[in-house]
């Protein structure tokens, strides 16, 4: 309860998750990786291919606000083997995204949160 907080779409502040449904935070990739999103959350039916950065060679689906049509995030279809534990979840950018503090009452950038550590490696 004490690191509870709502995922909002930083262009309309759409709520877009929560971080009870938070899987991990990718460092590397500065992402949140949860396993459950609100409707407000829509993903392209057609395949994208990363061409470079650290999504270089991946087969992903944008996510993206369906209120404002912001791009947010990416699940991942095909990858190597390093980042292939997220392959199926919902993974937010941080920059894409705010979060809203419940036990604070307070609007925060992600890029600004820490989670408590957990991992899916394992």
């Amino acid at each position: 309860p004490e690191d509870c907080a709502v995922f909002q779409c930083r262009g309309c502040w759409a709520v877009l998750g929560d971080s009870l449904h938070l899987c991990t935070q990718e460092l590397r990739l500065d992402i949140l990786v949860c396993f459950k999103v609100t409707n407000n959350v829509a993903w392209e039916d057609s395949l994208m291919i990363g061409l470079e950065g650290a999504l270089r060679g991946c087969a992903y689906y944008a996510l993206s606000c369906r209120s404002c049509g912001l791009v947010v995030g990416f699940i991942l279809y095909s990858t190597a083997r390093d980042l292939a534990y997220l392959r199926g979840f919902f993974c937010f950018f941080k920059d894409s995204i705010l979060c809203y503090l419940l036990k604070k009452q307070k609007i925060i950038e992600a890029t600004k949160v820490n989670f408590p550590a957990v991992t899916l490696k394992e």
